[in-house]
């Protein structure tokens, strides 16, 4: 599949005559790596109960989105990495929502464009348009938004010890962050005011010793915010029973203003024949509980479905789950999420509980169906309270 993949690209690169050089074919097939997914996920919700219309209110919605990583060698020192998302600009790069629009086409967009030098020994060095791979942000994602920036990127290794560092003068942080970009206001201690034409100034520190990882990040956005986290993950074996906890403190603080944002968590996950169980915590405190430029970065807390932590200030959440791989292919789970705020400004009650079922055909594709119960209800905004039956479908294929 990838040599005809590798093919096909350079053989529409000679046809439109847009070749660098005449090297010969085979040798530019040879030095095209291609990898990438291809996702679609369904989601079916049924709210509340309307009385005006004696009907149960529902959304539902097909999301597509297809990443295409194109990475060629240069020379014995360079090389050069592009990255297409093939989706429709929007809260997720492929969403047509069934109720309002059609089915229609959807949009080819270069999400990363750089060159990567590893001239130095144990060194790492990154120049161009790249994914924002930092706890703060999500850079990758087979379905959501993607964080990316234009600047440079550096890493090196000592041994167990990685260091990293990164400068951009332009982001899209403030153009499409994800779904916590649509409702955050600087005002009311959250983000809206990002432009994008910030510069932005990350550090990070990754430390991997005896099956312990920790690691300690630092970023900055230009008159806006810094924060920092710090980070601890182990995985070990005690009898038949393989342990995986984990440990994340966030702080962020917003320019001009004097509250600090900080969030929490800690959980473990465990795995003993086919069967597994995870369960974690975690709370923000009453200044604010925004930790992450995107819902689902290690900053924030978002295990499961509809349930998240990030962005909510004076909360607690508990997640747990519990899973059986019946057979090499099947798993089944439970999972539950339960979230409580209670402040003034903020008062909400989140609680879901959902069961899935997936089903891996094969190392590259696998497909997974969740049928569930989600409840919201806001004390201080009552038209906002939810009562839902929800449903989705994800089937996605890594190549």
């Amino acid at each position: 599949m990838k040599k005809f993949a590798k093919m096909s690209l350079v053989a529409a690169i000679a046809v439109a005559g847009t070749t660098a050089s005449a090297q010969p074919l085979a040798e530019a097939i040879k030095n095209v790596d291609v990898s990438g997914t291809v996702a679609y996920r369904y989601n079916d919700y049924e709210e509340n109960w309307n009385a005006d219309n004696n009907k149960f209110e529902s959304s539902n919605s097909n999301n597509y989105k297809i990443a295409l990583n194109l990475k060629s060698k240069v020379n014995e020192d360079v090389t050069a990495n592009t990255r297409f998302i093939i989706g429709t600009e929007g809260a997720s790069p492929a969403s047509l929502n069934t109720h309002t629009n059609g089915d229609q086409q959807v949009d080819v967009n270069l999400s990363e464009v750089n060159f990567t030098y590893t001239g130095i020994s144990n060194t790492a060095i990154t120049v161009g348009k790249q994914g924002l791979a930092t706890p703060f942000t999500l850079h990758r994602d087979a379905m959501g938004n993607e964080q990316t920036g234009t600047g440079i990127l550096a890493q090196t290794n000592f041994g167990p010890l990685t260091l990293a560092g990164a400068y951009f003068n332009q982001t899209n942080l403030g153009v499409e962050v994800g779904e916590l970009s649509t409702d955050l206001d600087l005002d009311n201690n959250k983000v809206s005011d990002i432009s994008g034409d910030e510069n932005v100034v990350t550090a990070g520190a990754i430390l991997n010793i005896a099956g312990i990882t920790a690691d300690a990040w630092y970023i900055d956005v230009q008159d806006i915010l810094d924060a920092y986290t710090i980070g601890l993950a182990a995985s070990y074996d005690v009898a038949d029973v393989k342990l995986a906890p984990y440990a994340r403190y966030t702080a962020l603080e917003l320019n001009g203003t004097s509250e600090d944002n900080k969030l929490w968590k800690l959980g473990m996950r465990a795995q003993m024949g086919i069967f597994g169980a995870h369960i974690g915590y975690g709370e923000t405190d009453e200044e604010g509980g925004l930790s992450a430029l995107d819902y689902s970065a290690a900053t924030g807390y978002d295990e499961h479905w509809r349930v998240t932590l990030t962005g909510i200030s004076d909360a607690s959440v508990l997640y747990a789950s519990v899973n059986a791989q019946v057979t090499p292919k099947i798993n089944l789970s439970v999972n539950y999420s339960d979230l409580d705020a209670d402040s003034e400004s903020n008062s909400t009650d989140q609680n879901e509980i959902y069961g899935q079922v997936k089903y891996d055909m094969s190392k590259n594709f696998y497909t997974f169906v969740r049928l569930g119960l989600f409840e919201k209800d806001d004390v201080n905004a009552a038209n906002d309270d939810i009562d839902s039956t929800i449903g989705r479908v994800h089937v996605q294929y890594s190549f």
